[in-house]
């Protein structure tokens, strides 16, 4: 697999928010959100095997591991990946947008989806497969990153739409600004989570996930 990189941080967005986590970020990634914070991980990394992959999450003693990218589900090896982290007995968490699809992941207790479907302001919303919604349990999250009134009433409708077993997070665009975000939802009476991203607080713009 191609890797941009394996590193142990504080779990900063979803329900594991401020978890201590093994990070293994891969590179490549079929969307191009106009606020793609990780926009080295499409061209950058170098390839790695599942071998050396695995002895590196295993030497930084992880309990958590999260899956992200890029997208990481675009790499044909991933799944492949995902199995053997779970047989290691390791909790994982997979990021994943929902533009790709979810009917290969494997059932496991220790298996967590957090699926993020893309706003207008992405640029990306129209390449969203609206099925993985129904894939995801009461184990798994989705996600929305807005950035004005209009993502917000696009997430709304996904909701109402769809129906979702899952925890739904709410999250503003650049991970601080809350307030309106916060206020909407009590307006309309959501149940979501309305969540920053807790390591643009702690690190800034900084490149530590």
């Amino acid at each position: 697999m191609k890797i941009y990189s394996i590193f142990r941080s504080i779990q900063g967005e979803g329900v594991t928010i401020g978890a201590p986590t093994v990070f293994i970020r891969t590179s490549g990634c079929p969307l191009r959100c106009t606020y793609c914070d990780t926009a080295k991980a499409f061209d950058e990394g170098e390839e790695k095997s599942l071998d050396d992959i695995i002895a590196k999450v295993d030497g930084m003693k992880a309990r958590i591991v999260c899956l992200t990218g890029g997208e990481p589900l675009a790499q044909k090896d991933a799944f492949k990946l995902i199995e053997r982290l779970l047989g290691n007995h390791i909790a994982v968490v997979v990021e994943t947008s929902g533009a790709v699809p979810l009917d290969e992941m494997p059932c496991d207790e220790n298996l967590s989806i957090s699926m993020d479907i893309k706003c207008p302001s992405s640029g990306e919303s129209g390449r969203m497969l609206f099925q993985n919604i129904e894939l995801l349990g009461p184990t798994d999250q989705l996600k929305f990153v807005i950035a004005d009134r209009s993502d917000y009433d696009f997430a709304k409708k996904v909701i109402d739409e769809n129906e979702p077993k899952c925890e739904v997070i709410f999250t503003p665009v650049g991970g601080k600004e809350l307030k309106a975000l916060a206020e909407w939802v009590l307006e309309d009476g959501l149940e979501v989570r309305v969540l920053p991203q807790l390591h643009k607080f702690i690190w800034g713009d900084e490149d530590n996930r």
